[in-house]
């Protein structure tokens, strides 16, 4: 076979490996192994198009084929084979193709107190951690994240926990460390927070922008300025990944597709699925069946 050939099949192994169909020539997988405390994704897209959004945990992410690109903050950044993409917690992103034919990808979402506590046991660093670059080339530790992937498919939960800890704490070594939480810049950060604090109890039935500042004794463009300074998206954004995240934990507890969309305030399942889909990368139900 040649060369051409034998990456050719290598590529078409990963896409038919990638889970089941979420799109045209789309594959994914999102799942918690039996034993494992941490999320995986394996997916191949072309034509998907994350949102912006957030993630409670850390994100992970090794391409495999093709090349990944999405904006971090303000920069559009790519990330190719060899290279992982690296998301701290609670920082919005986007993703989509960087070149016609895609990207595959591992990806592993390992939980802040669970970083934390690899930073505390190998680094004897304490407190809040994180990772100052958007993408890393280091190979090495792409293979250790495909490790993870391939020791879970396996249904061996000691090597997958075990390549778990030594990427987590080899990227710490050479891409991460402490990180502070910013001060307040603006005068409006207090009005932001209560905002958001009002969003999360009324999450299905938010006020408008206008009433929501009228509530908080300030204006809807001096709250919408804050609260996209405070949060990196603005309050309907913020709203709608708080959503995604909220029916994720009902996903989790059992909660069918339907009832969860309009508990979070959804207008029904199918607005759910879409929005769902463009953050997380599978439907609700694939979601939950490989969940379960």
């Amino acid at each position: 076979m040649a060369n051409g050939d034998a990456g050719h099949g290598r590529a078409a192994r990963e896409h038919a490996a990638a889970g089941e169909p979420v799109g045209r020539g789309e594959r994914a997988r999102y799942w918690r192994p039996a034993g494992l405390s941490v999320d995986l994704l394996h997916a191949h897209y072309v034509r998907k198009e994350f949102a912006r959004h957030t993630h409670e945990s850390f994100v992970f992410a090794a391409i495999t084929e093709g090349v990944e690109a999405f904006h971090y903050g303000s920069d559009l950044v790519r990330a190719g084979p060899g290279q992982i993409a690296l998301v701290n917690p609670d920082t919005p992103h986007t993703g989509h193709a960087g070149v016609p034919e895609g990207w595959t990808y591992r990806t592993i979402y390992p939980e802040a107190e669970l970083v934390a506590a690899i930073a505390a046991d190998t680094l004897a660093v304490r407190g809040a951690v994180g990772f100052v670059d958007p993408v890393v080339d280091d190979p090495y530790a792409a293979q250790l994240v495909i490790g993870v992937h391939r020791a879970a498919e396996e249904g061996n939960a000691l090597a997958a926990d075990s390549l778990l800890r030594l990427v987590t704490a080899r990227m710490l070594r050479s891409h991460g460390g402490r990180v502070r939480p910013l001060a307040p810049r603006a005068a409006g950060a207090r009005d932001a927070a209560r905002a958001r604090a009002v969003l999360e109890e009324r999450m299905a039935e938010p006020p408008t922008l206008e009433r929501l500042a009228a509530e908080l004794g300030t204006s809807p463009f001096a709250l919408l300025r804050a609260f996209r300074a405070a949060y990196g998206m603005p309050p309907h954004t913020w709203l709608t990944d708080a959503r995604v995240r909220r029916a994720r934990r009902l996903l989790d507890a059992g909660t069918p597709p339907a009832q969860a969309a309009v508990a979070v305030g959804f207008t029904d399942q199918p607005h759910l699925n879409r929005h769902f889909t463009r953050s997380v990368g599978v439907p609700p139900g694939a979601y939950q069946r490989a969940r379960r």
